[in-house]
């Protein structure tokens, strides 16, 4: 039965590895601290998954999983933030994306390194194409919270890539 369970969770885990990259190129700037939180979320999700009943999709339930042990991550660990200017060179030899496409993900995803955790969060699941009620569940607040705790990290966000002078 455990062989059983391991196999399903991996090949679980291995179809949605997505997310997981996601979140960790969301809350971590540099590489080896990628990798850790990669890892730490797999193991958090490999813990928590005798308790997954079901109730919700299996990608909703590790959208939670994932981002609680980001926010956990972070307060565990202090963090040093990299203040490398932008025109330095920026690592993302595993997306295979074009060049400009690649430029584009860079400048955002250093933008939201400007963000605090729940609004990098609230930027996740919105890419992610979770609806409000979506984003709701899984941060666990209300849906109209969520509606206006986006709208003003948007608008926040466009401020810091105005500011950068990202714009693209």
């Amino acid at each position: 039965m455990q062989e059983y369970t391991e196999k399903i969770f991996l090949e679980l885990i291995n179809n949605n590895k997505a997310i997981i990259y996601k979140v960790s190129k969301m809350y971590m700037d540099d590489a080896e601290d990628r990798r850790d939180l990669f890892q730490e979320i797999v193991m958090q999700l490999w813990k928590a998954y005798p308790g997954f009943k079901g109730n919700s999709k299996f990608t909703t339930w590790m959208y939670r999983v994932a981002l609680n042990t980001a926010l956990l991550f972070l307060k565990k660990e202090t963090r040093k933030v990299d203040k490398t200017p932008l025109n330095e060179n920026i690592d993302l030899a595993d997306v295979n994306y074009s060049y400009d496409k690649e430029e584009k993900l860079a400048y955002l995803y250093k933008a939201v390194q400007e963000l605090n955790s729940i609004e990098k969060a609230l930027i996740f699941l919105f890419l992610e194409n979770q609806s409000h009620k979506e984003i709701a569940q899984n941060l666990g607040i209300t849906e109209v919270n969520a509606r206006v705790k986006l709208s003003r990290t948007k608008e926040k966000l466009q401020f810091i890539i105005k500011k950068n002078g990202y714009e693209f």
